[in-house]
């Protein structure tokens, strides 16, 4: 058997990917996952919701192959991280809805736990878990006599798909967690103690490429090895075939992150880029340090839902395009905050210079625009801390990276190429290669090249000048409001930005 699956479950969708042994996509299936806000600031999910269209995709995912799900070698998981999800042991049912990545209802206790030496950020599974815990009073005591067990969304799609008997995660998704020791590669018992987190309710750290378990029937339709687990980010620049130091990559999804591979030593950074795990393979770690614009993919689904300005999201490339520049209008997209180099979570979006001249195209124009100088402010960072050169050619991935206007841009903006490959869905990807590593659908990294397909080229159009003028413009306008914390100087203070 050659044929790989990977299950992709993002922040508002999950996907089922069917690759086969040339990395060629036979099968797909995709289906968006309902979020709520039950306050300001706040963001949950139903983790049973979850779970029901993962079985669903991945159902029609194989019907759309014409295969039956004991074709399937290999099942491989990635995901969006640090999301937070409790459940009974016993029964499965999860106690409290999945706590997603991007809430902020903890953002003030984060000062609290980074003075007590816990180094954690507000976007972190930690004080989710601490914050669930404290909700009701004998959760604690539960959590350690192993009633109640604690995964972000890898750990539970991988329990349920196993039937309860896989309480696992990967050394990538852990890293995420802050409950993570970079330097030994196991769960940090200063962090758990701080958070009063039972140690029995954390799963087992795995390999990102191994046999963790066995899909059941009744969860499957038969008996499959889960064989690969990643975070989406370090599944994507796997996917990208990042896997030498140096290799830089940016996924343009709800988000976009972008992450450079660091080799075997964390770099540790102060400038708003996180140390990571990217994977463990054949018992060594990779790191990387990754940088992140917080609102991407969801920027202009505001667009679309909450404006109301777009039909479609896939029609905004289209509509920015129609308007040969944005007419005065700019944006800067901070719709949960703003994330690399500023970490400043109470950063708000902000559109300015409008005129009556302004049209929907404007709008939608500025936005894009604005993802893409956002873009540059992380992969300059990011570049600046492991004191390297621009990259040949940067990798970008995710369904935003299908939008030829903002891979265009941000060639424009970033002064050198961008490719994305042909499937934009290099999470997927990636979990499909640890999976088929694992099982032997391909032998090595090698094979991997060989398979690897591009789907495009966007070289850069403007001069260097014109280039530096356009950026340090947009930022000088943004600075110039005093709507947004921190724009005139890099995170924490460490150093000013001269503009000109």
């Amino acid at each position: 058997m050659s044929y790989v699956l990977a299950i992709d479950e993002g922040t508002t969708g999950v996907r089922a990917h069917i690759f086969d042994a040339s990395s060629a996509v036979i099968g797909a299936a995709y289906q968006e996952i309902g979020v709520s806000y039950p306050q300001a600031g706040w963001m949950e999910q139903d983790p049973i919701e979850i779970w029901q269209a993962t079985r669903a995709v991945c159902a029609r995912a194989l019907q759309a192959a014409r295969l039956q799900a004991g074709d399937i070698a290999a099942i491989g998981v990635c995901n969006q991280r640090s999301s937070t999800v409790v459940w009974e042991r016993a029964t499965g049912k999860p106690i409290y809805p999945a706590i997603g990545w991007q809430d902020l209802r903890s953002v003030k206790r984060i000062p609290q736990l980074v003075c007590a030496g816990v180094f954690t950020t507000v976007f972190s599974s930690a004080a989710k878990l601490e914050w669930i815990l404290q909700s009701a009073p004998d959760l604690v005591q539960r959590a350690a006599r192993r009633e109640i067990l604690f995964g972000t969304i890898d750990t539970w799609l991988v329990w349920n798909l196993s039937g309860g008997a896989a309480h696992v995660t990967d050394h990538s998704n852990a890293s995420s967690t802050t409950f993570y020791d970079l330097m030994q590669g196991c769960w940090h018992q200063h962090a758990l103690a701080v958070l009063n987190v039972p140690n029995q309710m954390l799963p087992t750290i795995c390999s990102s490429s191994q046999v963790v378990g066995l899909s059941t029937v009744a969860a499957f339709g038969a008996e499959v090895p889960i064989a690969g687990m990643a975070g989406d980010q370090q599944a994507a620049l796997f996917g990208e075939l990042g896997i030498e130091k140096g290799a830089v990559k940016m996924t343009l999804g709800t988000s976009a992150m972008a992450d450079v591979n660091t080799g075997a030593s964390p770099v540790i950074s102060k400038r708003g880029v996180y140390p990571n795990v990217l994977w463990g393979l054949n018992g060594q770690l990779t790191y990387s340090l990754e940088g992140t614009v917080v609102s991407t993919g969801a920027a202009v689904q505001w667009l679309r839902d909450g404006l109301g300005i777009l039909g479609s999201v896939e029609e905004c490339g289209a509509l920015a395009g129609s308007v040969p520049d944005s007419g005065g209008v700019w944006a800067v997209p901070a719709f949960q905050g703003l994330g690399t180099p500023y970490s400043d979570a109470n950063a708000r979006a902000v559109i300015g210079g409008l005129s009556r001249a302004s049209t929907r195209a404007h709008v939608v124009r500025a936005v894009l625009e604005g993802i893409g100088y956002r873009s540059r402010e992380v992969l300059d960072t990011l570049l600046e801390e492991i004191g390297a050169a621009p990259p040949a050619r940067l990798r970008v991935d995710g369904g935003a990276a299908a939008n030829d206007f903002l891979l265009q841009h941000l060639a424009d903006v970033l002064g050198y190429p961008v490719e994305r490959p042909q499937s934009v869905q290099a999470s997927a990807l990636g979990a499909a290669y640890l999976a088929g590593l694992a099982v032997g659908v391909w032998k090595d990294t090698d094979q991997l090249r060989s398979a690897w397909r591009s789907g495009g080229v966007f070289e850069p159009r403007w001069h260097a000048d014109q280039r530096d003028s356009i950026f340090c413009a947009w930022q000088k306008t943004i600075a110039a409001t005093n709507l947004v914390v921190g724009l005139d100087s890099w995170h924490g203070g460490a150093r000013e930005r001269t503009l000109p």
